[in-house]
C-alpha cells in the first residue's frame, strides 16, 4: 500500500502501519481482497509481484493459490510495511518481500505472468511512468490488476454537510491523483495496455463499528484535517460522527475501482 509519497506524508511507523493492517483486516477490505483475487486468476506455479504490497495480507493469499512452484515477489516503500509482510509471509515458499520504489521496479523485463497494484497509484506523482514500468515486468499476454479510489465518490452522513464537504475536500490533498479512476484506462492504453474490464468497488457501512473501513480511517482523516482546518474542526467532526453512530443514524459510503489489463 505504502508508496514514498505516502510514507512521507503519513510516517508510515510502526503506530501507523499497525493501524493499517487492522483497517486491512476488516470484513470490508476482506472482501476487496476477494474481488481482487477473482480478477488475478492466478494458477498454480505462475510468477506475480505485489506493488505496494503493505502488511501482506493479499501477498499471503496469493502464496496460497500459486503454491511451492510459484513465486511471490512484493514491494514496498514502508519500512514498518516490509517489516510486517516478511513476518507474515516469512513462512511461505517462493515470497520475497523487499524496499522498492513502483516507477523503478528491480525485476527484470517479462518476469511475471501477473502484476497487482492495490490503493498505491493515486499516491504516485509519475503515474505514466509506473504503469510503464508493469508493462515492461509482465510477459507477454500477461495480466495486471489495478485497484484506486475515487476519493470524489465517498458520501459520510454529517449533520454539518458544511464541515463534511470541508474535511473531505480537504483529504482530496493527500494524494496527487485522488479520482484516478477517471484517467487510469486511458494512461493504460498509453502505456500499451488492453483494458478488459473496470468494475466497482463498493464500501458501505451503516454502523459506527471500530470493525469498519469507515471507522478505521476517522482518526486519519482527522489527523489530516486538524492539521490544516484547525484541531477544532476536526475533533468537532469526529464527535459528530460517533453521536449520529450513538443515536443509530451513521452511514458511509466509497467507491474502488479495479480495472482488469492485458499486456
Amino acid at each position: 500500500m505504502a508508496t514514498e509519497s505516502t510514507t512521507a506524508a503519513f510516517g508510515f511507523g510502526e503506530e501507523e502501519s499497525r493501524r493499517v493492517e487492522a483497517i486491512y483486516l476488516t470484513p470490508d477490505i476482506v472482501a476487496q481482497r476477494a474481488r481482487v483475487l477473482a480478477a488475478l486468476g492466478l494458477q498454480p506455479g505462475e510468477r506475480v509481484v505485489d506493488l505496494g504490497c503493505g502488511p501482506g495480507l493479499l501477498a499471503l493469499e496469493m502464496a496460497q493459490r500459486v503454491g511451492p512452484e510459484g513465486e511471490v515477489q512484493c514491494i514496498d516503500a514502508s519500512p514498518s510495511m516490509v517489516a510486517l509482510a516478511s513476518r507474515r509471509c516469512g513462512g511461505q515458499p517462493g515470497v520475497q518481500v523487499r524496499s522498492g520504489d513502483v516507477t523503478a521496479l528491480p525485476y527484470a523485463d517479462g518476469a511475471f505472468d501477473a502484476v497487482v497494484c492495490v490503493q498505491v497509484y493515486e499516491y504516485v506523482p509519475e503515474v505514466d511512468r509506473a504503469l510503464a514500468e508493469v508493462h515492461r515486468v509482465l510477459r507477454p499476454g500477461g495480466r495486471a490488476v489495478i485497484v484506486d479510489t475515487d476519493w470524489e465518490s465517498c458520501v459520510w452522513h454529517s449533520s454539518d454537510s458544511a464541515r463534511m464537504r470541508r474535511v473531505v475536500e480537504t483529504w482530496d490533498l493527500h494524494c496527487p491523483h485522488p479520482q484516478l479512476p477517471r484517467t487510469l484506462e486511458r494512461r493504460l492504453r498509453g502505456a500499451a495496455f488492453e483494458v478488459e474490464q473496470v468494475d466497482a468497488i463498493p464500501i458501505v457501512n451503516r454502523r459506527y463499528d471500530a470493525n469498519t473501513y469507515s471507522y478505521g480511517m476517522i482518526a486519519t482523516l482527522a489527523r489530516f484535517a486538524g492539521r490544516r482546518l484547525g484541531e477544532d474542526v476536526a475533533n468537532a467532526w469526529v464527535e459528530d460522527l460517533r453521536a449520529l453512530g450513538e443515536g443509530g443514524e451513521y452511514f458511509f459510503s466509497l467507491n474502488r475501482f479495479v480495472f482488469v489489463a492485458r499486456k
